[in-house]
C-alpha cells in the first residue's frame, strides 16, 4: 500500500530559526539573475546592478531566510517527485536594505486535502527580522501543490481550511502591455541567489523531469515580474511596491521573452499576467501587487 502524507508529522516540523548576512554584492547579483542592466545606458535600471546609489528588488525578500527540509525522508509521506511551486507571495513591511544581517522564522500555516486524485496544499509562511530591529522585515509566504497527495485525511482526519484564493485578472483589455527577455544563461545566474536546483541548469535532470531543457526558476520569473512593475507602474522606485502575489501556471526558458499584461484595478492595486507569446502559453496568473 502507497504511504500516504503524515499530516501531523508535518505539522510539529521544528522548522526552527534561522539567520543570513547577505551583501551589497548579492543584491546586485539577484538584480541580474532577473534580468536588470542588459541594456548598460539605462539609467533607471543601473542603481540596482551598481553600487553607487544601490537599490534593491523588492521580490529579492522571497529568497531571504531561506527554509526547507529534505521531502524524501519517507515518514512524511509525501511523494516528493510530485511536488510544485504553485504560488508565491510576500509582503515587504519596510524597504528591503541592500545589505543586513537577518534572521527567520518559519511555520507551516496550512495542510489542505482537496481529496482523492485532486492533490493537497501546502502554505509555509517565513518571517524576517533585520539585525537590532523588532519589527519584522517581510514576511514571504510558498505555496506548494502536493499533486498526488489528494485523500491524506482519510488516514488522520485533519486538513486545514486553504490559502486565500487570489483574484482573477480582469476580462478586459489590459492597461498595459511590456515584454521582458530573458538571457539564455539566465538560470545559471540566478541560482547564485540560493537555489542550487540542478533542473535549472543541468540538461540530464531536466529530461529525467520531463523538460527539453532546463527552465528558469519560478522565483526568477517571479522577480521578472516585480522588475515589469517597477517599470511600468513605480518609475523604477522600488519603496512603493509593498506585497505581491502570484500564481505559476508554467515554465518559462531561459532566453525567452515575457509578456506581461497589468490591469490598474486602483491607485493602489494592481492585476498581472504572463505570457510566452511565441508558445501561447500563460506562464503567470492571477498576480496582485500592492502599491503605496
Amino acid at each position: 500500500m502507497a504511504s500516504m502524507l503524515q499530516y501531523q508529522k508535518l505539522k510539529d516540523l521544528d522548522l526552527g530559526a534561522s539567520t543570513q548576512t547577505y551583501s551589497e554584492r548579492d543584491t546586485m547579483l539577484y538584480a541580474l539573475g532577473i534580468g536588470m542592466g542588459m541594456d548598460p545606458l539605462d539609467e533607471q535600471e543601473l542603481p540596482f546592478v551598481y553600487e553607487k546609489n544601490l537599490k534593491a528588488v523588492p521580490s529579492m525578500a522571497a529568497t531571504l531566510g531561506g527554509f526547507g527540509w529534505n521531502w524524501r525522508r519517507e515518514d512524511l509521506g509525501a511523494d516528493w517527485s510530485k511536488l510544485v511551486h504553485g504560488e508565491q507571495r510576500i509582503r515587504l513591511f519596510r524597504p528591503l536594505p541592500v545589505a543586513a544581517t537577518l534572521s527567520a522564522t518559519t511555520r507551516i500555516v496550512s495542510i489542505t486535502d482537496k481529496g482523492p486524485g485532486k492533490g493537497a496544499v501546502m502554505s509555509v509562511e517565513r518571517v524576517t527580522y533585520q539585525q537590532g530591529i523588532a519589527e519584522p522585515l517581510a514576511s514571504s509566504t510558498q505555496i506548494t501543490f502536493l499533486r498526488a497527495d489528494g485523500g491524506y485525511s482519510a488516514l488522520s482526519g485533519a486538513s486545514d481550511p486553504g490559502p486565500e484564493k487570489l483574484p482573477a485578472v480582469p476580462d478586459t483589455p489590459p492597461d498595459i502591455e511590456l515584454a521582458l527577455p530573458s538571457l539564455p544563461h539566465a538560470a545559471a545566474i540566478y541560482r547564485l541567489s540560493g537555489d542550487y536546483n540542478p533542473l535549472h541548469v543541468d540538461p540530464q535532470t531536466a529530461r529525467a523531469a520531463g523538460f527539453p531543457k532546463p527552465i528558469l526558476h519560478g522565483l526568477c520569473t517571479f522577480g521578472m515580474a516585480t522588475h515589469a512593475v517597477l517599470k511600468a507602474c513605480c518609475a523604477y522606485d522600488p519603496t512603493r511596491i509593498k506585497a505581491l502575489a502570484m500564481r505559476f501556471t508554467a515554465p518559462v526558458y531561459p532566453g525567452e521573452t515575457v509578456n506581461f499584461q497589468l490591469w490598474r484595478a486602483s491607485a493602489s492595486r494592481v492585476q498581472l499576467r504572463a505570457r510566452i507569446a511565441a508558445r501561447e502559453v500563460v506562464v503567470l496568473n492571477s498576480g496582485l501587487i500592492e502599491l503605496g
